[in-house]
């Protein structure tokens, strides 16, 4: 299991917000480099940045803070947020990013993303599913996609993906708990799938719970911040 903290970006800050509430938000570093570098320091290998300014607007707004991070650190980042052109791919790939996160797109565009996936290769794609009661949110959790989250996963898959994170909107921010049991009916569907838990975790046994259902990841970002889980805690685990 891979453990992946997150760095989510508004104007240009780390910030954090409840249950996707854009009016509930809390900054947590000005600077986003000094969060990735203690994420780096730390022993942790992988990243994960969502351009919240990008997925609400529907073009990427921060991408020098991903420039920033990737000329600074080793780490493995993953950036989404307002993804919706190939030359969008491109740019973010050029900024040293290693994966592409698109969420809004797969739902709203499928064949495009089948496109990309054959152009990049499915390992440099990391699919979204934002969830609320069990149906996809898109566009920074502001519209309906339309679609119940375990059919977008199916048409995903089909499609050729490799790796989906589904974040529980409900559980988001909150720090009560991941969505254990949406996840066991996702893998129960798709026993095959490389499958990255988002939203909720609050603590180590809210990880090992994640990784003994067989979560292939687990994206962790507010108990963080707020000292649920200390960096050391992290690194210990050590399921990479």
């Amino acid at each position: 299991m891979q453990i992946i903290p997150a760095i989510d970006i508004i104007n240009g800050k780390c910030v954090r917000l409840t249950k996707g509430d854009f009016t509930k938000q809390k900054i947590y570093y000005e600077d986003p480099l000094n969060a990735a570098k203690s994420f780096e320091d730390a022993g942790l290998q992988r990243l994960h940045i969502v351009d919240l300014d990008g997925a609400k607007t529907g073009s990427i707004q921060n991408i020098k803070v991903l420039e920033s991070i990737t000329a600074n650190t080793k780490l493995i980042v993953d950036f989404g947020g307002g993804i919706k052109s190939i030359s969008d791919v491109s740019n973010v790939f050029n900024a040293g990013a290693s994966i592409v996160t698109l969420g809004s797109i797969a739902v709203k565009k499928p064949e495009v993303v089948e496109e990309w996936l054959i152009e990049f290769g499915a390992d440099k794609i990391l699919i979204g599913a934002d969830v609320l009661y069990e149906k996809i949110k898109i566009s920074g959790w502001l519209e309906d996609g339309r679609i119940s989250v375990f059919d977008f996963i199916a048409k995903m898959l089909a499609l050729g993906a490799l790796h989906i994170f589904c974040t529980d909107i409900a559980k988001d921010g909150v720090l009560q708990g991941p969505s254990v049991e949406l996840y066991q009916k996702i893998m129960q569907q798709h026993p095959s799938i490389n499958l990255i838990a988002s939203g909720g975790v609050s603590s180590v046994e809210d990880i090992i719970t994640l990784k003994n259902i067989g979560c292939s990841g687990v994206i962790i970002g507010k108990a963080i911040y707020e000292g649920k889980i200390t960096l050391q805690e992290l690194v210990n685990l050590n399921f990479n």
